[in-house]
């Protein structure tokens, strides 16, 4: 009812194909874990960005600290330019 089709992605599309929807609670490494405790392999890694796993620590606190510098100024930043740099020079 709230979403259409009942999917936010045509992975979850459970219904189309006579299955009941997981609804993930956590993940942690390579294993999402569903809101009754069970654990499932990822192996769709949310299309290549958990590529190091789901909650990886250096990653996690790399965006603690990012956050903590604050979210969105409308203006530059020195991360903004290095982004840009490294993306270029790819």
């Amino acid at each position: 009812e709230l979403i259409p089709g009942g999917v936010n992605s045509p992975v979850r599309a459970f219904t189309g194909v006579g299955g009941t929807p997981l609804f993930i609670e956590k993940a942690d490494g390579a294993y999402l874990y569903d809101v009754d405790g069970k654990a499932y392999i990822d192996y769709v890694g949310s299309w290549g960005p958990m590529v190091l796993g789901h909650n990886h620590p250096a990653i996690r606190n790399a965006v603690i600290e990012a956050a903590e510098r604050g979210l969105s100024f409308g203006a530059p930043t020195e991360m903004e330019v290095k982004m840009a740099q490294l993306v270029t020079e790819l």
